[in-house]
C-alpha cells in the first residue's frame, strides 16, 4: 500500500513539474480555447482580488496557441512560482477570513 500511495505521489508531483501558467487581463477570456488549457470555461477560471486578472494552466513546454496570442500574457510561471503569487495580496484577500 505504501508503493502505491508513493507512485501516486510521484504522478502528481511530474504533472505538476510539467505544468504552465500565464497570467492575463479578463478581457481577453474570450480569446482561450478551454479545449487547450486545464479549465473548463470562463465561469471557472479564478480571477485577482480586484477581478482584472484570471490565469490559465496548462501541461508540457508548448503554450497553446489561444495564450500566446493574448496581448496582456504575463509568464509564462511553473507551478512553484505560481503559488508564490498566488498568495500575494493581489490574489489572495488578506480581509477574507476561512474556516468560520
Amino acid at each position: 500500500m505504501k508503493l502505491e500511495e508513493t507512485l501516486k505521489q510521484l504522478e502528481v508531483d511530474m504533472d505538476y513539474n510539467n505544468r504552465q501558467f500565464m497570467i492575463f487581463s479578463v478581457t481577453e477570456l474570450p480569446n482561450i480555447n478551454f479545449t487547450q488549457v486545464n479549465e473548463t470555461s470562463i465561469d471557472t477560471v479564478r480571477k485577482s482580488v480586484d477581478g482584472t486578472k484570471t490565469f490559465v494552466k496548462w501541461d508540457g513546454e508548448e503554450i497553446p496557441s489561444s495564450v500566446d496570442t493574448l496581448e496582456t500574457k504575463e509568464g509564462p510561471y511553473t507551478y512553484e512560482e505560481m503559488i508564490e503569487i498566488l498568495a500575494t495580496e493581489e490574489w489572495t484577500d488578506p480581509n477574507l477570513i476561512i474556516g468560520i
